[in-house]
């Protein structure tokens, strides 16, 4: 490094012998021969890196033999990047998540800008603050798994849990790709359990993910918008209709307060109404609506019903464990 800067300090050729004077680590050598063995070494050294050494005469009137670097030919060209590209520069410094990278990271894409590099601004690009940034939560390693197998065209399997105090249950599933949303990071893809579009929360998927399947084999379909899977599915997609449950008499006193009421319905033999409410959050409505086991039943939209299908189903799994 001392040899790169005091050759990158000068315009003129500067001789071996200046350089053994001036550059720390050459004057203590024990000869001329070590000198001259050490100055070679490291000579080739540069050229191995590719550091365009040049030699040449030290001056007109002085044809000693000089070294020094061309600072044009050194020098790297600016960075100019596309829309794309740097939008592409801003989404993956997202993963950078570590107290020592997260400074660092920020810089980069407040350098970006500096240089007049427009870089969108959306939910998935923020670096006003670390808060801003969609959190791993520990999901690391499931993101990396989960990448891999979409660059492969793999099938993956693993554990998934409706919510925190629900059960795993063993998915397997196509993945199409990854999305974030609001500060968190869904999987969409093809269940093959469900046969049908699904997206799971990162941070409610197991470690233990596992690829199957032969390479190639996934590909996500024409004319899926990955964004508006998620939006939909965690109620971020502008609603324009309302959800329909069906509610057993004198139950679910909680649905009904803020429901409009349809009219009433038998179910499974069971007298009730057919309900209509805002559905607002997805994820929270089927909770909400799982919350009440048999005495609630989705009927539409078909993701809040599959959701909640989901949630009774992990649910059963879960006691059917306890009493064996």
């Amino acid at each position: 490094m001392n040899l790169v800067i005091a050759l990158l300090s000068t315009r003129t050729f500067i001789t071996a012998e200046r350089i053994r004077e001036t550059v720390s680590g050459y004057a203590d050598s024990a000869s001329d021969e070590a000198f001259s063995r050490m100055f070679e070494r490291d000579k080739n050294e540069l050229r191995d890196l590719g550091i365009p050494l040049e030699t040449g005469r030290v001056s007109q009137s002085d044809p000693t033999e000089g070294y020094r670097i061309n600072r044009e030919t050194y020098a790297l060209p600016a960075v100019e990047l596309t829309a794309d590209e740097a939008a592409a520069v801003a989404v993956a410094t997202q993963l950078w998540q570590s107290p020592e990278l997260i400074t660092a990271t920020q810089g980069a894409l407040l350098k970006l800008r500096a240089a007049g590099t427009e870089i969108e601004a959306d939910d998935a690009v923020a670096i006003t603050s670390t808060g801003a940034l969609p959190s791993m939560r520990g999901s690391e390693e499931v993101l990396g798994m989960l990448l891999s197998a979409i660059d492969s065209g793999r099938t993956v399997q693993f554990p998934h849990r409706p919510t925190r105090s629900d059960p795993y249950t063993t998915r397997t599933v196509e993945p199409w790709g990854v999305i974030t949303n609001k500060g968190r990071w869904y999987l969409v893809g093809h269940d093959r359990d469900r046969d049908a579009t699904r997206t799971f929360r990162l941070s409610r998927i197991g470690a233990e993910v596992t690829a199957i399947g032969p390479p190639g084999a996934v590909q996500r379909p024409d004319g899926i918008d990955l964004r508006e899977t998620v939006d939909r599915a965690v109620g971020e997609w502008p609603a324009t209709g309302e959800a329909k449950v069906w509610v057993a008499d004198g139950r679910a006193t909680a649905l009904r307060r803020r429901a409009t009421v349809i009219g009433p319905r038998t179910l499974g033999g069971r007298p009730g109404q057919e309900i209509a409410l805002d559905i607002g959050m997805i994820d929270r409505l089927a909770r909400e609506i799982a919350s009440y086991g048999p005495d609630a039943v989705a009927l539409e939209p078909e993701a809040l019903r599959a959701d909640v299908v989901d949630r009774l189903r992990a649910q059963a799994q879960q006691t059917d464990g306890v009493r064996a």
